[in-house]
């Protein structure tokens, strides 16, 4: 168990969090989201004690322990296997099966576990260090991204690994399907704020947005109460027969804390510059084979077509060939045998891993825009460099000092602005945060045009594939239909599919003893339209009483006046006449107070009932 309070933190006097207080409580799986650059990563090096707070306490249990990634590589071992040892406690020094489990799980293969750390690929390095920290079964483990460096299947292996993990484990990632199948609670950091809630990243969102909701009809509703309140006071200040009232609404408003309006938070929204295509046919592939050395071809004797208008993904493990498939389809790589057949009208837009090479760093990102096609002018570079979220000054960043993402979204800013038909994307998720994901799951979806895509994520997949080609077991076929269907007809034959999680069950679980949701909204409505019944009268009735007062009262000014010119004529029988007029006009302005006053009671008392009634259905959220 760990526990926050009063958390704050802040660089160059950008404020990350702000008494941030929450607590994680025994075997909670939390994940942990918000937007890149708010704080995800910071947060887990405070409590790693890698930095420290401004201000704030972070408790732990004596002798608990905590495990992350580290993504330095220092290896001490000549073999895989012995590296992996050296995570292990000291009571489980020999336990080298435990160390070989997750290590095939992660995609080490039997002859890679005497084979010297050095000769792996940095993603492999970084798995070897995965691997050392999750053999430690530290009390709490941390885990940042850990889906960067793992292939579709290792996802899939950690995925049902870490939804029986029986400690403490905190998650940032930006695959929202592989966070959903593992976690129990979902932790936000939103306004400089952490909340915590149970249930998964889809209950988070809805909640927050209601919350939101409620807070900006809140404000609105008492920026009218209190202009209404202020109305009162300076009509009816003066009057001694609603002092006390007057009083007594001085004093609420000085009471009333001012509710500030929300800041809009700026989200990635952009999509793709379609160029026009007729044709049906867009590419043909015959007989593809292709290989680096005079071994076992990565790719051979591959066929397939693609038509206009659709999804295909390309899937399978790291290392056996996805990325050259794509760079081959690109044209960027000469096939040793076999044809790639284009349709001639069709204009490729490509993005690949190793395309953020080819940013320039002393330009900015506004000018990477504006050279990436001969039709951008400025005003249509700082378009998308909007979209993107380089607004105003930010626009104006060298590419030199932007992160992995930002570099990332510059990227996808180029080939926004370049009219395509055929978008050939290799993992374009890397590095982007999860709403920068959606966004780009639903440019994608939108593009008028055809998509070839590498992607490990499953949200994409289940979302997007129509056609995968599929790289497994040392072969390459190609699968006609959607991911789901692919899953259902045998999908990833060599995983070991014991302790998959129930995302149904655990969904169940989270949802048990709490009021249905739909309900509490169908609930909430029912208030809210009975309070406008019932208040609504009411008030209107105030405003016709508060017009008939002035009304009467500029009425026997009147009187007043015409009473002097009388008495001043000596005019007796006038004087009667009006006198009498004054009397009645006065007991009717006495009355129309009284209902007043005893409208203005009834009226708060309904509200205040109200407010209780919808703070209490909140409450029940």
């Amino acid at each position: 168990m760990i526990s926050i309070e009063n958390l704050s933190k802040s660089y160059g006097g950008r404020i990350l969090f702000d008494s941030v207080s929450f607590r994680i409580n025994a075997r909670e799986r939390v994940g942990v989201v918000g937007r890149n650059g708010h704080g995800k990563t910071s947060l887990f090096r405070l409590i790693t004690g890698d930095v420290h707070p401004d201000s704030g306490l972070i408790t732990t249990p004596k002798n608990y322990s905590i495990g992350c990634v580290r993504q330095q590589i220092k290896f001490t071992m000549d073999t895989v296997l012995s590296e992996g040892m050296t995570g292990l406690s000291e009571t489980e020094h020999d336990h080298h099966w435990k160390v070989e489990k997750i290590l095939f799980g992660l995609g080490f293969t039997a002859s890679d576990m005497q084979r010297h750390p050095r000769e792996f690929s940095g993603g492999f390095q970084v798995r070897l260090n995965l691997a050392k920290v999750l053999v430690a079964e530290p009390d709490l483990l941390l885990l940042d991204e850990p889906t960067n460096y793992l292939d579709i299947t290792s996802i899939r292996w950690i995925t049902r690994f870490l939804s029986g993990w029986p400690r403490e484990l905190m998650l940032i990632t930006h695959d929202r399907s592989f966070m959903d199948g593992i976690v129990t609670h979902t932790m936000g950091i939103h306004r400089k704020k952490i909340r915590k809630i149970a249930g998964n990243t889809e209950k988070y969102y809805s909640q927050i947005a209601l919350d939101e909701e409620i807070y900006e009809k809140t404000r609105i509703n008492d920026e009218k109460h209190q202009k209404e309140t202020e109305l009162f006071i300076n009509r009816f200040r003066a009057k001694a027969r609603l002092a006390n009232l007057v009083q007594s609404r001085i004093k609420t408003l000085a009471k009333t804390e001012k509710r500030e309006k929300l800041e809009i938070i700026k989200s990635l929204g952009f999509s793709f510059r379609a160029k026009p295509f007729s044709g049906k046919h867009v590419m043909s592939v015959q007989n593809l084979t292709f290989s680096y050395d005079t071994k076992k071809p990565l790719i051979q004797n591959l066929d397939f077509t693609v038509t206009a208008g659709e999804r295909v993904c390309v899937v399978g493990k790291n290392g056996k060939g996805k990325t050259t498939l794509l760079k081959l389809l690109a044209g960027r790589l000469t096939p040793q045998s076999g044809e790639i057949v284009y349709n001639p009208n069709i204009t490729q837009g490509v993005f690949e891993q190793t395309h953020i090479k080819s940013l320039v760093d002393t330009r900015t990102v506004e000018e990477e825009i504006l050279y990436s096609h001969q039709d951008v002018d400025r005003q249509t570079a700082r378009n998308i460099c909007g979209a993107m979220m380089f607004s105003g000054d930010d626009a104006l960043k060298k590419i030199s000092i932007l992160s992995g993402g930002e570099k990332n979204r510059v990227m996808l800013g180029k080939l926004v602005v370049t009219p395509v038909n055929l978008l050939l994307l290799d993992e374009p998720t890397n590095h982007l945060d999860m709403d920068a994901c959606e966004a780009l799951l639903a440019a994608i979806d939108n593009f008028n045009g055809t998509v070839i895509m590498v992607t490990h994520n499953e949200m994409f997949l289940h979302a997007l594939a129509q056609k995968l080609i599929v790289f497994r077991n040392d072969h390459l076929e190609v699968f006609h239909g959607g991911y789901q269907e692919f899953l259902e007809k045998g999908g990833w034959e060599d995983e070991d599919r014991t302790g998959k999680p129930d995302q149904t069950k655990n969904s169940v679980k989270h949802r048990a003893g709490r009021p249905n949701r739909k309900n509490l909204r169908k609930k909430r409505s029912e208030i809210i339209i009975e309070k406008g019944k019932t208040l609504k009268p009411m008030e209107d009735r105030m405003l016709q009483v508060e017009k008939e007062i002035e009304q009467s009262e500029s009425e026997i000014a009147q009187i007043n006046k015409d009473l002097v010119s009388a008495s001043q004529c000596g005019n007796g029988s006038r004087i009667t006449d009006l006198s009498r007029q004054l009397n009645t006009r006065q007991a009717a302005v006495d009355s129309l107070y009284d209902e007043l006053e005893s409208l203005t009671i009834a009226l708060e008392k309904k509200r205040a009932e109200f407010e209780k009634q919808l703070a209490d259905l909140e409450a029940m959220a």
